[in-house]
């Protein structure tokens, strides 16, 4: 038995399940202040007798386990969080191996492994809502290095007519500054679900992501690009965005069927809370290994 955490910036996910993703109980708790949430989220697993832990987390955070902050919430804005030891507090309260990954690489392990990039090696989720972010699963291993991958925060062209100076407190108009949901309510007044019918935002948003995927898949060549987060069920962005990534690689790389590629996510609003369970399962299992070494 597993235990799950999917932290977000709004909102915890909990989840006890097993290895192949099934699910036995979860719930929500709100994301307020650390002594509020940790203390809900300690009280559910309680009632589990669980082998391993699996969090995939919001960021930034440290990964690198010769860090000595690796497992914290590091320069996140949401100030009651910043520089919190996550992994640690998990191991105050259960004496159990923890996985700890970002939210969004927790969620491309879960579409690699049971969802739409399932029986593939690689592939590349991107989460496009409050903000913007991206993980990357390469050669079945997610993908870190320095850090973990912060995709949302590139620089793209600005479109000749957009004069939206750009909501990334920190890059002002880097991808998540153009196109991340805040972005979409503040350049148009209005929520993006209220702008359904509006052609011009979703081409708009469709160029910036669009360039985007271009630069992820000549850097990365994804077998599979997943696009989830509230912004993309908006699903009439799909076609704009096969326009212009076509407009923009203009025949460089040889692409499969857009329609096939660059899909909806396949565990829905699972995927993280699935990569979770799986981030505890890898764990587990690597400490049985230790341990028979």
């Amino acid at each position: 038995m597993l235990g799950a955490i999917e932290a977000g910036g709004t909102k915890f996910v909990c989840a006890v399940g097993d290895a192949e993703g099934n699910i036995f109980e979860r719930i929500q708790i709100p994301t307020t202040v650390p002594e509020e949430t940790m203390v809900e989220v300690i009280a559910f697993f309680q009632k589990y007798p669980l082998e391993s832990m699996g969090i995939g987390s919001f960021g930034p955070i440290d990964v690198n386990q010769e860090s000595p902050t690796y497992g914290y919430i590091t320069s996140t804005p949401k100030t009651a969080w910043k520089n919190y030891p996550f992994v640690q507090a998990i191991k105050d309260a259960f004496d159990m191996p923890v996985g700890f990954n970002t939210d969004v690489n927790a969620a491309a392990l879960g579409e690699a492994k049971l969802g739409a990039a399932k029986g593939l090696d690689s592939c590349l989720y991107i989460t496009v809502g409050t903000g913007i972010g991206a993980g990357a699963v390469v050669q079945g291993k997610i993908l870190q290095g320095l850090t973990h991958p912060e995709m949302g925060h590139i620089l793209v062209r600005r479109h000749s007519e957009d004069q939206y100076a750009g909501k990334c407190p920190y890059h002002k108009d880097c991808l998540e500054g153009l196109a991340a949901g805040p972005a979409i309510e503040e350049r148009w007044g209005e929520k993006g679900i209220q702008l359904s019918n509006r052609e011009e935002v979703w081409n708009l948003e469709a160029y910036y992501i669009a360039q985007a995927l271009m630069q992820y898949i000549l850097i990365l060549s994804p077998k599979k690009i997943i696009l989830g987060g509230g912004v993309m069920k908006q699903k009439q962005v799909f076609s704009y965005i096969h326009k212009h990534l076509l407009e923009f690689g203009n025949g460089y790389v040889e692409l499969p069927e857009l329609s096939d590629y660059i899909v909806s996510p396949g565990l829905g609003d699972n995927a993280g809370i699935t990569g979770s369970l799986m981030l505890a399962q890898e764990e587990l299992l690597s400490k049985q290994t230790l341990q028979n070494s």
